[in-house]
């Protein structure tokens, strides 16, 4: 794997920012998770996190625990998309039309 390698495709990560980001004192998979936003697209980390915890491993020398990988957490009910795709905006012409008077 080379530096320029995509680890993370949801949110077009390279190895070489992961590195950077360790190399500056990041050295924990939440850490990794909050600043690089690894495991927070539409895969959950389901593809970029073992290859996060793969890299960690090799520049700290120490074992990621399997308790630092998230939990998944699916919605609580399942929402559709033409649900979602019914909802009423929150701004209505006549209010934006005043914004822009304003």
């Amino acid at each position: 794997m080379t530096k320029k390698t995509i680890v993370c495709r949801c949110e077009d990560l390279t190895k070489e920012e992961i590195l950077d980001a360790i190399h500056e004192g990041y050295t924990d998979l939440e850490e990794l998770r909050r600043k690089l936003r690894i495991g927070m697209g539409p895969c959950q980390g389901r593809v970029c996190l073992p290859l996060v915890k793969k890299i960690l491993e090799q520049e700290t020398g120490e074992k990621v625990k399997e308790e630092s990988f998230p939990t998944f957490r699916p919605p609580l009910i399942p929402v559709s998309l033409g649900s979602l795709a019914k909802l009423k905006k929150f701004t209505t012409n006549k209010q934006s039309d005043e914004n822009k008077k304003g």
